[in-house]
């Protein structure tokens, strides 16, 4: 302790730098929610698959239209390039 002190030209930083770690938490976690906000974890086709389902299943659209819909979505895929 000491030497700690001694280093620091006799002076100990203080209770603040115990708010450094949380400093970085705080990034941490801002990164991980804008990440998550701007859809990285979602996978890039399934998106409007479950949109397409949503709808379908709130009544918004008929069986005919959401068949239609699929099938565009389908061929659109990009995995499916070939």
């Amino acid at each position: 302790m000491n030497t700690l002190l001694a280093e620091t030209g006799g002076h100990w930083p203080g209770p603040w730098i115990l708010l450094v770690p949380l400093f970085w938490l705080a990034v941490v976690a801002l990164v991980v929610t804008f990440a998550r906000r701007a859809g990285l974890r979602r996978h890039c086709g399934d998106a409007p698959l479950a949109v397409l389902g949503r709808r379908y299943a709130n009544g918004e659209i008929d069986v005919e239209e959401y068949r239609t819909r699929r099938a565009v979505l389908a061929e659109r895929r990009p995995g499916d390039a070939g």
